[in-house]
Order: structure tokens, then sequence, then C-alpha cells
């Protein structure tokens, strides 16, 4: 038996690592995405155009903007005079930010009385909206602060003092590319299993396959292992380009990470063989493969935390192996987690590998009849 799926299993990385096209599309996009997504898939904000309106004009409004100025988050863009250039730069988005300082600032702070400061934010985006007034009022708060210890103003009551763990730089990139790891595996994993039966039909080779002494259970694995294989080596590609290239720090164990890893493998591969199955054409493959990809990403946590997702949607997301090996590759590399903290991510995927698995082969024997 085993000689039989050793010998397709041969046969199948074969037929992939010598056709050039094939070859290309397991090396070229891979990393290309990468670093698409390593560098454009990023939450931080920086360089943010912004116009400012100091009708003060005194030193406190002068330290105020060069602390805006001076911050990389920022980029002054624009002094005015008054407020009729403001709607006009916000609407068509030559800034996203103009700070209004009133012409009492400087007063209102040497008699010890609140300062407002008016931050006008464009709203199109609410989420980059909260995070531009985020850090605008980091900066504000830290000018207070200076100015009432350089002036002998009162102390504030309370201070909060932050300390990010796992993540000391609060750096998007740390969150965003051990998740890549997961996405392109799937990709990478999905397409090359899928295609693997579809290929066969649609050449005319696989009645020459069904002929042979072999089992349909042996031409399973014979065509499942190769993705198993393929996805391992994609992995750790990536793997090694986060912490050599990225410089993601990886905080814990390799074993740990590697279970996850042919736990997840081994449950796409099972999606993968599905697919192929059903297929009876590579393109049918290609469409039956995004179609799994793009709600099992969405639903995984990759970009949104599955806890703000309605509670239906989030019980859909437990047969997603996406969900589970994401937060095995963060953990392993940002908290340093072991086997015994990840049981709860690991159990799971192997009961969605085995469904999916015997459901491929139920699939596959149905075809085959």
């Amino acid at each position: 038996m085993w000689s039989q799926v050793v010998a397709l299993l041969i046969k199948e990385l074969l037929a992939v690592l010598r056709d050039a096209k094939s070859r290309a599309v397991l090396i070229g996009p891979p990393l290309i995405q990468l670093m698409v997504f390593g560098y454009a898939a990023t939450f931080d904000l920086n360089h943010v155009p912004i116009a400012i309106y100091n009708q003060d004009t005194s030193q406190a409004s002068r330290e105020l903007v060069a602390h805006f100025a001076g911050s990389p988050t920022f980029h002054v863009v624009a002094m005015l005079g008054s407020e009729r250039r403001i709607d006009s730069l916000i609407g068509s988005r030559q800034v996203q930010l103009v700070l209004v300082i009133d012409r009492r600032f400087t007063r209102d702070l040497l008699t010890h009385q609140p300062a407002p400061v008016q931050a006008i934010v464009d709203g199109r985006n609410s989420n980059t909206a909260l995070l531009i007034e985020g850090y605008a009022n980091t900066i504000l708060t830290n000018f207070a602060l200076n100015w009432e210890a350089a002036h002998g103003g009162p102390a504030p009551p309370a201070v909060l003092v932050l300390r990010a763990l796992y993540n000391p730089t609060l750096s998007s990139r740390w969150f965003i590319v051990p998740g890549i790891v997961a996405l392109l595996t799937q990709v990478v994993t999905l397409l090359v299993v899928g295609l693997s039966v579809a290929r066969e039909r649609e050449t005319g080779t696989f009645d020459q396959l069904l002929v042979t002494p072999m089992r349909p259970v042996d031409i399973l694995l014979g065509k499942g292992l190769p993705g198993v294989l393929i996805g391992t080596v994609e992995a750790s590609v990536i793997v090694a380009a986060a912490v050599a290239w990225f410089g993601i720090p990886l905080r814990g164990g390799l074993l740990p990470l590697y279970l996850g890893l042919l736990l997840f493998v081994i449950a796409v591969t099972g999606i993968g063989l599905m697919i192929s199955s059903l297929a009876s054409t590579q393109q049918q493959a290609l469409l039956g493969a995004f179609l799994f990809m793009v709600p099992s990403i969405i639903l995984s946590g990759f970009a949104t935390p599955i806890a703000n997702m309605p509670v239906w949607v989030q019980d859909l997301t437990l047969i997603n192996p996406m969900r589970y090996f994401l937060v095995i590759v963060r953990g392993v590399f940002l908290q340093g987690a072991g086997i015994g903290s990840l049981s709860s991510q690991y159990w799971p995927m192997a009961v969605i590998g085995a469904v999916n698995l015997i459901a491929a082969a139920w699939l596959f024997r149905r075809r085959t009849l």
C-alpha cells in the first residue's frame, strides 16, 4: 500500500515542480503577497496630513504646534489664517485633521483653566478617524503635563502609565505578519490540493489511475500528501521571512508552532480534496477554492475580532480551521505560548481535519463508482 502511495506522491510532486507555471505559482505569488501584506496591511498611521489654524500665536501655542509637527504620526501641510479653507481641505482629502487653537489658549493655561483645542477630523472612515483622535489626544495630554510641570501648576490627580505586553511598540505589523503565515499557507495548500484530481480529470489520465491496483483511499492519500508537504514548506519559508526580514520575535518553540501547522494543513487538505473530488475541471476547482477562502479569512479573526461579530456568526467560525491556527501562530510568536496553553486550539482542528478527510473520502468514492 505505502509503496504505491509514495509512488503517487512522487508523481504528484514532479507534476507540480516540473511545470514552470506551477513553480511560479508556488514561489512567486506567496512571497509577493507576504511583502505586500507585511508593508501595506497595517493599522498604524504615519504622516497623516493635517492643517493648523492657530489664533493665539503665542509661545505656548507654538510649542503645541511643534509637538504635532515633530510627531511621526502627523505631517503639517497647511497653516491657516482663517476658517474659510477648513471644509474645502477636508472635503478634498488634502488633510484628515484640522487643529484649531483658540485665541485664549495661553491665557487659560496661565490661569490654570481648561484650554480647549478643537480637532476637526475627516469622519468618512470612522476607524481612521478614531485612531487620529487618539493620537492627537495623546500629544495634547503630553503637552499639558509638560506645561504644568514647567509652570508650577497642580499635578493631575491621576496619570495613566501605559505598558503594552507582548507588543511593547504597539506595532500592528507584529499582529498582521504572523497572521499571514496562516493566510498564505491556506491559499497555497488549497490550490495545490484542489487542482490535483481536477487536473487528472481534465487531462484524461484519471481513468488510467482508477484501473491501477491502487484503492481509492491510496489515491486520496497520494493526492493529499503533496499538499501537506508543500503547505508545510511554504509556511516554513514565511515564518523565516517574518523573523529574519520583518523582525517579528518568535518567543515560543517550534514544536507547538509546527504541531498546529500540521493540524491546520491537514484540515485544509481535507477541504481541498472535497473541492477536487466535486470539480470536473481545474476552473471549477479554482472557483470552489476561492468560494471557500474568502469567507474563511473574514471569519477567522485575521483583521477583525471575532468577539465583535454577531453571535450566530461567532458560532459559524467554530468550523473554520484558520480561526484556531491564527490563535496558535500569534500565541507562539508574541506570547511564547506552549502546547499546554494551546491545547484548546489543537483538538478542534484535529476534529475538523478528521471530518474533512472522511467527507473527502466519501465524496471521492461516490465519484469513482
